[in-house]
């Protein structure tokens, strides 16, 4: 079967994670500079797909909590400015589902994570680029990769829980 080669159409995707903030809400935050690429057949199946982010561009809409994530307490930007992500594997579970393994580098720690991944479909552009769309659901457990900073509320709850949810929905662009 015949590869092609995809790229992150960064103008059209979105790389947000999900975490738990004093146990009552949501924070909700991003990074705004990322690159990826693909390797794949026409149904995407066993997919060779890898990514990376710019951890400097990490943005939660508050300018002091970014700069706390960028430090040592968390992400330490300085020494580890760059996560990435290289799959091990891409399995079709059913018409439009798929199950990604791969390997998360975090400061420096690396993990197997695994995500749901749910295929949009593949469309043809007005100026005639291919392409095709993903949304991708996993969860990682900030601990095991050396993200510890916490604190305790009054009642003694975490401030920041472990558990992190991965959502990204990626738009891909063929390559000539």
């Amino acid at each position: 079967m015949a590869t092609s080669t995809w790229a992150l159409d960064t103008h059209h995707s979105e790389i947000q994670f999900k975490v738990r903030h004093l146990v009552i809400t949501t924070v909700t935050g991003s990074f705004n500079v990322f690159s990826g690429s693909v390797e794949a057949g026409d149904d995407f199946e066993n997919a060779k797909i890898s990514f990376e982010a710019d951890v400097n561009s990490i943005n939660t809409n508050n300018a002091d909590r970014d700069g706390h994530l960028k430090s040592p307490d968390f992400f330490d930007a300085a020494q580890f400015p760059t996560l990435t992500f290289v799959s091990s594997s891409f399995i079709k579970e059913d018409e439009d589902e798929f199950v990604l393994v791969g390997d998360l580098t975090l400061k420096g720690l690396t993990k197997s994570v695994k995500f749901e991944v749910s295929y949009g479909g593949t469309a043809v552009d007005p100026w005639g680029n291919v392409k095709a769309g993903f949304e991708l659901k996993g969860k990682i457990s900030r601990q095991e990769f050396g993200l510890t900073w916490n604190a305790l509320t009054e009642a003694g709850g975490a401030v920041v829980s472990d558990e992190i949810k991965l959502v990204a929905n990626i738009q891909l662009v063929k390559q000539a």
